[in-house]
């Protein structure tokens, strides 16, 4: 009998589609409140995933999901960032 490792599944913020972590971009509160978008997703602090699509961003920006589960406000240079990334995508 072959064991197969297990592949993490999150929810995306903007949609609610749940996918495998590596497909979703994590944004990281980390312990000193600062947020980061982490790239490799080993950053510590609590995390917040959103799909590689401009709309789930729009999305959950409207509905202030990131915010609310991050508890920090966003800034806008973190939308800037996380905008560019997904378009770079």
């Amino acid at each position: 009998m072959v064991k197969t490792k297990k592949i993490p599944q999150r929810s995306c913020l903007g949609c609610g589609l749940k996918t495998n972590k590596q497909n979703l971009i994590r944004v990281v509160r980390r312990p000193d409140g600062v947020l980061v978008i982490d790239k490799k997703g080993k950053e510590p602090g609590r995390g917040a995933y959103i799909c590689q699509n401009v709309d789930c961003l729009k999305e959950a920006i409207r509905k202030k999901a990131i915010e609310r589960a991050l508890g920090e406000k966003l800034s806008d240079d973190i939308i800037v960032e996380l905008t560019n990334q997904i378009s770079s995508n």
